[in-house]
């Protein structure tokens, strides 16, 4: 595990000791004209398989650590996405943010997806660090769609996740930015086309084209 990784492994040890399923911050309203379904996220990412391929605009990459986590953590908070009655909303990095993130952290890019899957696992060192990460990009209790991002952009809005730390939105000309705890990367930004995975339901999703940092790496 490379320094940042490590320093980031004592940190989020703490973290994961705040009440994940319940993250404290600022109300955003949730109404809707007609009552929004079940469907949890975890059929939408599993809906082309559990397998790693060439499109990198995907979500082949988070969907195999979220299995990782919950295969060793089954009570993880991370299994609430397997849960569609349960209110939440997720920042999904694309296979193609993960592949930033082992470039910027180790100098090398992977070419192909399950190498870039085996280096982050790597990176990050133990189940709980990697469980952390993921929780960074959850907002638990709230279904945000994009117009609430949008809404939550224009005045600058702090964000609670269930990691226990918070993320900024933010606008950025045409598009959202979200601002994380690391203040000398690139922050990531939405991705036009993979907005509202899942709309219609409790659990909503929307891509973004880097992974976000629990801690300034």
């Amino acid at each position: 595990m490379s320094r940042r990784l490590a320093t980031l492994a004592a940190t989020v040890a703490g973290s994961l000791a705040l009440t994940a399923v319940t993250a404290a911050g600022p109300a955003v309203a949730d109404t809707s004209s007609r009552a929004p379904g079940n469907k949890p996220l975890v059929k939408v990412l599993g809906a082309d398989g559990v397998a790693f391929d060439s499109t990198w605009g995907d979500f082949d990459i988070v969907e195999a650590a979220v299995l990782a986590v919950l295969a060793e953590k089954p009570d993880s908070p991370l299994g609430l996405i397997t849960q569609g009655k349960q209110r939440l909303t997720v920042f999904l990095p694309t296979d193609r943010a993960f592949q930033r993130l082992v470039t910027d952290l180790v100098g090398k890019t992977p070419k192909r997806e399950k190498a870039v899957f085996k280096r982050v696992a790597a990176l990050t060192g133990d189940i709980d660090t990697l469980e952390a990460v993921l929780l960074y990009h959850v907002v638990v209790g709230k279904t945000l769609t994009s117009p609430k991002v949008l809404a939550a952009a224009e005045q600058s809005a702090a964000v609670p996740t269930a990691q226990g730390g918070t993320i900024g939105v933010r606008q950025d000309r045409l598009t959202v930015r979200l601002a994380d705890a690391d203040r000398d990367d690139l922050d990531p930004r939405a991705v036009l086309p993979l907005l509202d995975i899942n709309r219609g339901n409790k659990q909503v999703a929307h891509g973004i084209n880097r992974v976000l940092r629990p801690l300034d790496l």
